[in-house]
């Protein structure tokens, strides 16, 4: 009789508490860490910060992705300008941000208590929390290509102290990922692209991607709805990325739809949208701030829109706005890495007529809305569920395993 299949220990740090699931990184790694416990292969422990009232509040929701979970006291929030010294570290901003005597502690002693199989970081500024001693197999999950994400700022910033700022923070984040990606056993991208990206920029092998994974149950697909014309966005509205492609589609964009549908309503769901959007009280747009479930807010539009200029990785909104049936239209960028069919499964316009123009198409044209929506649906259904995601995420960590004790 065979024994049963040993499972391996996993040990998963993240930088930020995954709850509530309001940004594309923690919906996707708690995807990833469902998908993984689901499986049955893993003994997870999550380590991120969290404080008390955080756990007693999401113990059940953490139950569902890890069978232990170590927390460190998260640091305060600060104001911009308190943060400005970070600007003059060697690090890039976000990674001496989550560089905290407590997270360092905290991951230190959990990793030096008992030996994991494996050690996953969660995002490329994790990796500055990885102990200097940690041997073993280790994986660091990319969720972008973070230098680039600096690098399309830079280009896209308005005045010559900006594009300075985001010019040296880019230049200081190749650094950074380059030494800190090389480090590691294996690196987990969320695309092909990303994976080509490493390797033609820093030399790295050890790249392999994942499929983008949505929860197919949670995001169920409807007809697209044939109301009050509506359109809808969904993100953080605390990431910048976010807020420039959110700022270029009001001031550029929406002028231009309201000329032709002049009772166009602009629904922008997402936390923490900045006062200077909100006050400015543009007609038609509405600001929800952070929601509880987006379904509730997005299911009724009929147009879901994702202008972003810059970003990095993939987007999972598109796929969980494809997931419910929602008509897309995007820029290239909007839809990066994702391998989707213009005209197909998306609209795709970059320049701000383009966008009006499309935006306008699926208002009026409901043929046109059930036909993306069905392809687009039935596109995700079959590559891009997240137990897919998560099983070929297994794969790769095995792999890390075999090829730690290799040597290799």
């Amino acid at each position: 009789m065979s024994q049963p299949e040993r499972r391996l220990k996993l040990a998963f740090v993240s930088p930020v508490f995954l709850f509530p699931a309001d940004a594309g990184g923690k919906i996707r790694t708690g995807n990833i860490l469902r998908g993984l416990k689901e499986s049955g292969r893993f003994d997870i422990t999550l380590l991120s910060p969290a404080t008390a009232q955080q756990q007693r509040d999401w113990q059940q929701e953490l139950d569902r992705l890890c069978h232990a979970f170590t927390a460190w006291a998260p640091s305060p929030a600060r104001p911009r300008w308190q943060r400005a010294p970070d600007l003059l570290s060697g690090l890039p901003i976000n990674v001496a941000a989550d560089r905290t005597p407590a997270a360092m502690a905290a991951v230190q002693q959990r990793l030096a208590a008992e030996p994991f199989d494996v050690v996953v970081f969660d995002f490329v500024h994790a990796a500055v929390l990885r102990p200097a001693d940690l041997g073993g197999a280790t994986v660091c999950f990319t969720h972008n290509v973070e230098a680039e994400i600096f690098e399309r700022h830079a280009q896209a910033a308005r005045s010559a102290p900006l594009r300075w700022l985001w010019a040296s923070q880019a230049a200081k984040m190749r650094r950074f990922e380059r030494e800190a990606l090389a480090r590691f056993t294996r690196v987990v991208t969320v695309s092909e692209r990303d994976a080509r990206m490493f390797e033609r920029n820093d030399g790295l092998k050890t790249a392999r991607a994942i499929p983008t994974g949505v929860d197919l149950d949670f995001f169920s697909w409807q007809a697209p709805a044939s109301g009050s014309p509506t359109v809808v966005f969904t993100g953080s509205m605390d990431w910048e990325a976010n807020v420039d492609g959110i700022r270029f589609y009001i001031e550029e964009v929406w002028p231009l739809v309201r000329a032709r549908v002049p009772e166009a309503q602009l629904r922008v769901v997402g936390k923490n949208p900045p006062a200077s959007l909100v006050q400015r009280q543009v007609p038609g747009v509405h600001f929800t701030g952070f929601v509880d479930d987006v379904r509730d807010h997005a299911r009724d539009a009929q147009a879901f829109v994702i202008p972003l200029r810059v970003g990095g990785g993939t987007r999972i909104k598109a796929f969980e706005a494809m997931a419910m049936g929602l008509p897309v239209v995007s820029t290239a960028i909007g839809m990066e890495g994702l391998d989707v069919g213009d005209g197909v499964h998306f609209l795709r316009a970059d320049s701000a007529p383009a966008l009006a123009e499309a935006t306008l198409r699926l208002l009026a044209d409901d043929a046109l809305r059930l036909r993306l929506s069905q392809a687009a649906r039935a596109l995700v259904e079959a590559r891009f569920g997240h137990r897919v995601a998560a099983e070929v995420f297994g794969r790769i960590l095995l792999e890390a395993v075999a090829a730690a004790e290799a040597g290799r």
